[in-house]
């Protein structure tokens, strides 16, 4: 039996903080982990959710002890009011959230292809 991919391992792990966290939660975790600072409106842009399930995703990533934060609360993230839009909060990650963006990295530099045998078929 061979080890698990990449892919199947970082779910495996996101799924291990949350274990009904859902595709769109890890959808904006990980445009969220990419670019610093972005709005919820420019996470819906980048990421293809609409504005309503971007921002539900990445609330259900905050704190517990926000009122931002919806549940799970997972404490990924953190959320600011913009200095340029009052209406509008930055994201950023939460010491929880670069650790886990962290082990993540470390997954895909270690990265296993899904199925190796069809590059030596191939050849």
């Amino acid at each position: 039996m061979r080890r698990r991919n990449a892919i199947l391992q970082s779910l495996c792990l996101l799924r291990a903080l949350e274990p009904r966290i859902s595709v769109n939660e890890v959808i904006a975790f990980l445009y969220a982990a990419e670019n610093v600072g972005l709005t919820v409106q420019e996470t819906a842009a980048v990421s293809g959710l609409t504005q309503s399930t971007a921002s539900r995703s990445l609330r259900s990533l905050g704190p517990k002890e926000s009122s931002w934060s919806k549940p799970p609360a997972l404490g990924l993230l953190e959320a600011y009011l913009s200095p340029t839009d009052a209406r509008s909060h930055v994201i950023h990650l939460s010491a929880r959230g670069r650790e886990v963006r962290d082990r993540l990295d470390a997954i895909i530099r270690q990265g296993e292809t899904i199925s190796p045998q069809q590059t030596s078929r191939a050849a």
